[in-house]
């Protein structure tokens, strides 16, 4: 290093003035241009520097001096600055910002990219797959998800014809510029066999600690075998209610997971989800409950925190959540299993499900029984009819499906509410032991988690086969109940002559007959829907109505595995179109042994698998004939507004 005194580094300084180098200010960087060597310079050729390529903000105004041109740059006749955009891209897009609000009450904030170029016509829509432009693809390449604009005008129906017709239209090639700047999106999905081996033996009972011969090592791997865990604790580390096994066989496990919540809550902090050892770990706090949800079947943090929140409201049914905070309010390490006594079937039976896949709980939607339109307006009216005046709530249900509902003009019902009646008669086991009529004070949260309600329920078969003394009993998922909810726990009577005079009505107009034959015949199959169709299953779900449609899961779909395969798929898609900082509405996933579609809008959301060979054109074709179908069938797959008194 010399000091700033040195001649020699005075001389240098002159030289380089004098030499006439002038600096360039650039917009990114600075760069300096050296002149011309004159003919007596001394250097040689070799100690002169290379000049710097343009850089790609130049290439429009400045002409390459070399014969080749670079790679990744146009050639020296361009003099117009080429699109960089490719199929692959890190530059930024210039976004809009919607918010669409749901009659639900849910809220979704979605992106909408505008093309680089505007259209010559305008283009209104919902969403649509076009077809795409991929160089050197086939079939087994994966669709593009994207943020389609939304518009007005538009009819549902077409939304896809476009990807299926020979000519590139305006709104596709507004999707193809959107495309281009968000990039191929795909997915690619691999069911291990490993994951569901012997699933069945998920919900088999494990056998207490202080049961003769047992041993508890053997009974702990036991446990630890089960892919899917609920545990509720208190905040003071009691136990009040697990899956598998008992208090004696995890109390370990259950101070080690009081210990974890505690330690982040002492740091101010909310413990939330973690992964660990294949398994997926969320924690959900609820005043003085802690709910923990332990999973190694792949499903998101936000799907188990919604499975938490279920048994949640089925504690807060039995107790309500004034009497909740009453209890840990005057003593923090009182014993909930006590007020809970008797609940445990039903708690078990909600997690069974959870555990099997409930498509209700995954898209907070109910399933409503496929019959006409005048039926089910004769059914209403009879309900109106005879209504009585204690009645709040009046429903018809059949094999867990939503028939006919009637209820005031200002209020209606929740459909977690709907899902913990649904699992309280169709799931657990303790509900008809009564002969058919049941008389059962209970909370609905959505409804109001301050007080009780009062529900008469009837089962119309139970009665019948109880009449006739047959020894048979037919499935808990075809029959038919009578449900009237009522405020007054002083009306059971009045709840009990309603339900003869509209069991007899409907026998005597018909109806009664159509719900059965309905439940006999089951669901639809895709191929009735779309004849010849590639899908082997949907789901199909109104964000307006709240409900959802899906066919029967024969003939692909038979075994316990099978199903349980299916909703995975179904979660990981839903998982992928409605993550929080997603803004796919159409998604693509490719795996080993079927090809599946997810296509959300605000009007719907439509979930589709089909089998690994199946194209990717015949996919889409297929999605839109359902879409079309269920716009068409929209009345009768779908109970809109119901009776209103």
């Amino acid at each position: 290093m010399s000091d700033a005194g040195d001649p020699q580094t005075e001389t240098e300084d002159h030289e380089v003035r004098s030499s006439g180098a002038q600096l360039q200010p650039h917009t990114n960087n600075p760069t300096i241009k050296l002149p011309a060597r004159e003919a007596g310079d001394d250097a040689s050729d070799e100690d002169k520097p290379p000049p710097l390529p343009p850089r790609p903000t130049e290439l429009g105004s400045h002409q390459r001096t070399s014969k080749v041109a670079a790679p990744g740059f146009p050639s020296p006749q361009s003099s117009v600055r080429p699109r960089l955009q490719a199929t692959a891209t890190t530059a930024l897009s210039r976004t809009d910002i919607h918010t669409q609000s749901f009659q639900d009450g849910s809220r979704e904030t979605y992106a909408a990219l505008r093309p680089t170029s505007p259209p010559a016509k305008s283009w209104g829509g919902w969403g649509s797959i076009r077809r795409l432009r991929i160089q050197d693809g086939d079939d087994s390449a994966s669709i593009r998800s994207s943020a389609p604009t939304l518009g007005n005008g538009a009819d549902v129906e077409s939304l896809l014809g476009g990807f299926l017709g020979p000519e590139q239209t305006s709104g596709s090639n507004i999707l193809d510029g959107q495309l281009q700047e968000t990039g191929l999106q795909h997915g690619y999905a691999s069911q291990d066999e490993e994951v569901l081996h012997d699933f069945d033996q998920d919900f088999d009972e494990i056998s207490g600690v202080d049961d003769e011969d047992t041993d508890e090592e053997k009974l702990l791997a036991q446990w630890k075998s089960k892919r899917k865990h609920f545990l509720i604790l208190s905040s003071a580390g009691k136990p009040i209610y697990n899956r598998h096994g008992d208090d004696n066989l995890i109390s370990g496990y259950i101070g080690i997971v009081q210990t974890i919540i505690s330690f982040y809550e002492g740091a101010r902090d909310q413990l939330r989800a973690f992964t660990a050892g294949g398994a997926r770990f969320v924690v959900m706090s609820q005043g003085p409950l802690y709910l923990v949800a332990i999973s190694k079947l792949g499903e998101s943090a936000s799907q188990l925190r919604m499975q938490l929140e279920a048994l949640y409201m089925q504690i807060l049914s039995t107790l309500t959540l004034p009497n909740l905070t009453h209890l840990f309010s005057n003593r923090p390490s009182t014993d909930l299993r006590r007020p809970l006594q008797g609940t445990e079937p039903l708690l078990s039976a909600l997690a069974d499900s959870f555990t099997r896949g409930s498509v209700p709980t995954l898209l907070s939607a109910l399933e409503c029984l496929k019959i006409r339109k005048s039926h089910r307006e004769v059914i209403n009216n009879t309900l109106l009819q005879k209504r009585c005046e204690s009645l709040l709530y009046g429903l018809v249900v059949a094999g867990g499906r939503l028939v006919s509902v009637v209820r005031p003009r200002r209020h209606s019902l929740h459909p977690s509410d709907l899902q913990l009646i649904f699992n309280m008669l169709f799931e657990a086991e303790g509900v008809k032991a009564g002969g058919g009529e049941n008389w059962i004070p209970l909370c609905l949260p959505g409804f109001n988690k301050n007080g009780y309600l009062y529900m008469y329920v009837s089962f119309i078969d139970g009665q019948e086969q109880e009449n006739a003394q047959e020894n048979s009993k037919s499935s808990r998922h075809d029959e038919v109940a009578v449900l009237l909810i009522s405020a007054n726990k002083e009306s059971f009577y009045d709840l009990r002559s309603m339900r003869d005079a509209v069991v007899k009505e409907l026998e005597k107009n018909g109806s009664m007959a159509l719900i059965k034959t309905a439940i006999q015949k089951g669901r639809f199959a895709a191929t009735d829907i779309v004849p010849g169709t590639v899908l082997r299953h949907f789901i199909y779900k109104s964000r307006a109505n709240v409900q959802f449609t899906m066919p029967s899961y024969e003939p692909h779909f038979i075994t316990l595995i099978a199903r349980r395969k299916l909703l995975s798929l179904y979660h990981t898609l839903h998982a992928a179109v409605h993550a929080r900082n997603a803004h796919l509405k159409v998604h693509h996933c490719i795996s080993r042994d079927s090809i599946s579609l997810a296509w959300v809008t605000p009007l719907f959301e439509l979930y589709c698998v089909a089998g690994p060979t199946a194209s990717r054109n015949a996919l889409a074709q297929s999605a839109n004939k359902v879409v079309q179908w269920a716009r068409r069938e929209e009345e009768r797959i779908f109970i809109i507004g119901g009776a209103v008194f």
